[in-house]
């Protein structure tokens, strides 16, 4: 089965890397590692925080709801 299309942009995260983790030189492959590891995180987040809103009898995801995903 073939994997969901990338949602993060490839240049958005390596900017990221350089000017606000201070790496000087990321390669290629390692900024496809983190972007995969960042979406699958993000999908499981927000499943988390779906149940939570649903849970509360509500459509809508709240940040109060992704907040307590996160903590889970």
């Amino acid at each position: 089965m073939a994997k969901a299309p990338k949602v993060i942009t490839k240049t958005a995260l390596r900017r990221l890397m350089k000017q606000e983790a201070d790496a000087n030189i990321v390669a290629a492959d390692a900024v496809l590692t983190l972007m995969d590891y960042l979406q699958d995180l993000a999908v499981d987040i927000t499943k988390k925080a779906l149940e939570l809103a649903k849970h509360a009898k509500r459509k809508t995801i709240t940040k109060s709801d992704v907040k307590l995903a996160i903590k889970a």
